[in-house]
């Protein structure tokens, strides 16, 4: 779980706190803390929800669109014994008999049972109406947030590869250029030749390969770029300039290039390095 998020909002007189955490970039409601709101006993309002057929139903047809290791054989059973006073479901229970993906279960102080928002909205519905619009728009506010501190992360990450930009092109006109045709349209031929070597080492594309593929989207390559890209772009700018200095050729400056922009993509992804700009 990478990320541990808390909404609010009022329900029953008394305000209402549900955990949200971040498993595979995907967003899991606590369904205890939804339940508590409704009974003190979470355990049992999440069980009295799990043996109901329509229930189990909507878990069944969750799982089969989005977790391709799920396990339907006892699927039959539990929907014959639905709603029946001796049957009962726990999330551990559901999940060791079928290998869900799409509920989680976690003991200890800080655990609980967490499930999937799609899951989640569906539970709301069941615990009532007014519970689940409740929770839709305050989740649908938190993610507005999320988008317009993603957007000024980008924005920051944009403004560092053009600052950049500006020592990447002298280096350019300094060494590639001939020097005859510095500061005339000619030597556009050399700056576009050197941004499709980065475009190369952290996209994969040169831009005309990119608008080639994408001909129905506006502005160029890097409009589209994450911020590790980004980062990374930033960063190779600097040192294409130091290799043009050093008088590397084409093809030793694209290796290292390349090999530099994979193993720092490599790192801001898995150490989620970025995420600090938002601060």
């Amino acid at each position: 779980m990478s990320k541990k998020e808390i909404i609010s909002f009022p329900y029953n007189n008394q305000a209402a706190k549900i955990q949200i955490q971040t498993i595979e970039d995907q967003d899991y409601f606590s369904l205890t803390d939804m339940a508590r709101s409704e009974n003190p006993r979470t355990d049992l309002v999440i069980a009295n929800w799990l043996r109901n057929r329509n229930t189990i139903e909507f878990l069944e047809l969750w799982e089969q669109e989005y977790n391709p290791n799920f396990n339907p054989l006892e699927i039959e059973g539990f929907k014959n014994k639905a709603g029946s006073n001796a049957f009962s479901l726990s999330s551990k229970q559901w999940i060791s008999a079928t290998n869900a993906i799409g509920i989680r279960s976690k003991s200890g102080r800080y655990g609980g049972t967490y499930a999937h928002k799609d899951i989640a909205f569906e539970f709301g519905t069941w615990l009532s109406p007014k519970f689940k619009l409740y929770l839709i728009k305050e989740y649908q506010r938190l993610k507005q947030d999320e988008a317009v501190r993603n957007k000024i992360e980008w924005k920051v990450s944009r403004v560092l590869a053009k600052a950049n930009y500006h020592i990447h092109t002298d280096a350019v006109r300094q060494y590639l250029v001939p020097g005859k045709i510095t500061h005339t349209k000619k030597e556009g031929v050399f700056f576009s030749s050197e941004a499709n070597l980065l475009n190369k080492a952290v996209f994969k594309l040169t831009a005309k390969e990119w608008r080639i593929q994408n001909p129905n989207l506006e502005g160029n390559i890097r409009d589209y770029a994450t911020t590790e890209q980004l980062v990374v772009l930033a960063n190779l700018e600097s040192l294409n300039s130091k290799l043009l200095e050093w008088d590397c050729d084409f093809e030793q400056r694209l290796a290292i290039l390349v090999s530099t922009a994979e193993q720092q993509l490599e790192i801001l992804r898995e150490k989620n390095t970025t995420k600090k700009l938002k601060k």
